[in-house]
């Protein structure tokens, strides 16, 4: 009875993490640049020592687990703005920006000029170009499908577009940032920046909603399959509790 109990508590953990992020995924339906993450599970064999389990006791000490999420890197729809600092990639590759815990990487392209005229992030972090930050001095600015970047007339920088082999594992850093493992990012050769664009959410608000529903529902079964084995060790215990001593 207590691998069962284990097994349905552990259903009900991995289950209520996934809805955090279905639940953000639904959030972000308009963040523009947003990629949808997915819930990744495994399942977790309990044993024994060295002995072996026979198939029963392998169904019943077999715990699904939530061994965390994967980016969907599909692209979202590129959506006209008219804005002359917003830029949409097209392609894998992704805008290198410089925050307050280091280098990371972001689709959303609404970008704007600061005070002291560098292009920043909607966050206010500076946008990196190959020599750093890039000082926008004038207008108007347009941008190259390469990101080269000209204001005024005059070239202001070159964007730093990176893109990603398919196996390196790309983790949310908040928001529509992203962080890889140092060395993993490339010169990007296969994107190119569209001006005046920005790219939606690749998120599919129908498959969350699904989801989302589902998910609740598999959280409601293990909590019902956990109120059953509570009140049967309840049973047990004032059952068998007073022959301890007799």
């Amino acid at each position: 009875m207590s691998s069962g109990y284990f097994a349905a508590c552990s259903g009900l953990m991995s289950r209520t993490e996934s809805l955090e992020t279905i639940a953000n995924n639904l959030a972000n339906v308009s963040t523009a640049g947003f990629r949808a993450s997915h819930n990744v599970f495994s399942s977790v064999l309990a044993t024994t020592g060295d002995s072996a389990l026979s198939v029963l006791n392998q169904d019943a000490n077999d715990y699904g687990v939530l061994s965390g999420t994967q980016l969907d890197a599909s692209q979202g729809a590129l959506v006209p703005t008219g804005n002359a600092l917003d830029f949409a990639m097209e392609g894998p590759g992704y805008f290198t920006v410089q925050a307050a815990s280091g280098t990371v990487y972001t689709r959303g392209g609404n970008f704007r000029v600061s005070p002291q005229r560098q292009l920043i992030t909607a966050a206010g972090d500076p946008v990196l170009g190959d020599n750093g930050p890039i000082t926008i001095a004038g207008e108007p600015v347009s941008i190259s499908s390469d990101g080269t970047i000209t204001a005024n007339g005059a070239i202001s920088g070159h964007l730093a577009l990176v893109e990603f082999a398919p196996n390196v594992a790309i983790q949310s850093a908040g928001g529509t940032y992203y962080s890889a493992p140092a060395g993993a990012a490339a010169t990007a050769q296969s994107s190119k920046v569209r001006q005046g664009m920005l790219e939606s959410s690749n998120v599919n608000p129908v498959t969350s909603v699904v989801e989302l529903i589902t998910a609740q529902r598999e959280v409601e079964s293990m909590r019902r399959v956990l109120s059953m084995f509570s009140t049967e060790i309840d049973k047990t215990a004032s059952q068998d509790l007073p022959h301890v001593n007799s």
